[in-house]
């Protein structure tokens, strides 16, 4: 069966549609390692099935902790914060997923013999350093290779060292994986975190761990002390909003169209594609709002419009939408006037360099843009309308640069053959069969 996705044509308008989209990526990882953590049966519900998260399940077996997944849940028995079974030679191969492999070393700072953490070439290329050197700071030993890089090899230690760790550059993994290690350490570690995703703290306050957040304009002080015990709980995991802004955006680019997308995570560290897409002339509306254990839960109305408008990007809405930029370059695509992006570089640093391959599709497609190591300059075309064949392969299997290409596919016209659909597993393995529905 081939792995090239075929799109000959444009979609169909569509109106009044409601669909659901898959769990939150974030969130099942979180609860899985949180509830490996946690003493006695946990709960899941609607957790995301997907290769990430699935590594993730993988992982904590290899630490002796039990997993039963059934038709409709997942349960994790728990043996607690000093629960795992460090056995010899245990490796852990973190796949695709930067999220599992920087957050689970948080977890094995108190390992006492040597474990190893491995990935696919695509997180083998991905920058590990900046999280080793904090973990270090605590007393473990973190081996990397000369690329800083993965695979990787950590031993714990039994005196564990709060620290004062400053992130500053907007990654929520690396903060989790310090807040994890921290919270197995006597005393009191101090987090001076650049504003990204705060999903791990949202969840260790529904905890009732000792984590106390301060914000500022520009960062958040994060304090957070050794926890005595994590109590079991159940999660109905929400909808993934960078799983429902491919949607969002194909309902912005598609002429009369409508659609609803059911109780979506719209957590305000994640919608960041929300508000850029507003201020360039999107008709978004959240409705049915409400908090669910933390968490800030909607359902997302879209409505198409025909003027679509050009932004100079603040940078401050960089974190809220890193996942989404591929996305935002599409609209920008068939805005009027010229966009400008600027502090990207983080893009190139995810499962392939996101900015560099965004620039290459948008030049595939006949949109002039001009393109830095950090920055893009989008020169937007409203009439955009694709008649030639173009080739999307060659990026490193990335799931957010193949369904990104589809949306265009659909948007925009040509003929598009989007090779490695199999990329979809990573985090939204519904994806084709969603956007089948939706053309019902």
């Amino acid at each position: 069966m081939s792995n090239i996705f075929v799109v000959k044509k444009k979609i169909n308008n569509f109106n009044k549609k409601i669909i659901e989209v898959s769990g939150d990526k974030s969130l099942s990882i979180r609860w899985v390692l949180l509830a490996s953590l946690a003493k006695g049966k946990s709960k899941c519900f609607n957790l995301l099935n997907s290769e990430d998260v699935k590594a993730s399940i993988n992982a904590i077996k290899k630490l002796g902790i039990k997993v039963k997944i059934k038709k409709n849940f997942c349960e994790i028995n728990g043996k607690g914060l000093n629960g795992y079974n460090y056995k010899k030679g245990i490796v852990i191969n973190a796949r695709n997923s930067g999220t599992l492999g920087r957050l689970i070393l948080g977890l094995l700072v108190n390992t006492n013999t040597e474990i190893k953490i491995i990935g696919d070439g695509s997180l083998s290329k991905r920058d590990f350093i900046r999280i080793a050197d904090p973990l270090k700071k605590f007393g473990a030993k973190l081996k990397l290779t000369k690329n800083k890089s993965l695979p990787l090899n950590i031993i714990g230690t039994k005196n564990l060292k709060p620290i004062r760790y400053h992130e500053n550059k907007g990654s929520a993994q690396c903060k989790s994986s310090v807040i994890f290690a921290a919270l197995r350490t006597v005393g009191t570690t101090i987090i001076k975190a650049k504003k990204s995703r705060n999903h791990t703290e949202l969840l260790c306050r529904y905890l009732k761990l000792p984590i106390t957040i301060s914000k500022k304009k520009k960062y958040d002080l994060i304090k957070v002390k050794k926890a005595k015990k994590i109590k079991p709980f159940n999660y109905n995991i929400p909808s993934d909003i960078s799983s429902a802004a491919f949607f969002i955006v194909l309902a912005c680019l598609t002429n009369n169209s409508s659609l609803t997308i059911k109780n979506v995570n719209i957590n305000p560290t994640r919608t960041g594609i929300i508000v850029i897409l507003k201020k360039m002339g999107a008709k978004i509306v959240f409705k049915n709002k409400k908090f669910y254990k933390g968490e800030l839960v909607a359902d997302i109305f879209v409505k198409s419009t025909k003027n679509l408008k050009s932004i100079n990007c603040p940078v401050k809405y960089n974190s809220s939408s890193i996942d989404e930029f591929l996305l935002i370059f599409l609209v920008a695509a068939k805005a009027k006037g010229v966009s400008f992006f600027k502090n990207l570089g983080e893009l190139n640093q995810k499962e392939s360099p996101r900015l560099k391959l965004g620039s290459k599709i948008l030049s595939l497609m006949g949109i002039k843009n001009d393109l830095t190591n950090n920055s893009i300059k989008i020169f937007g075309n409203p009439r955009i309308n694709i008649k030639k064949k173009i080739i999307i392969k060659n990026y490193l299997q990335d799931h957010r640069i193949f369904m990104s290409s589809v949306v265009a596919a659909l948007s925009f016209g040509g003929e598009w053959h989007i090779h490695n659909k199999n990329s979809v597993n990573t985090s939204f393995p519904h994806f084709l069969k969603t956007l089948k529905n939706l053309q019902k």
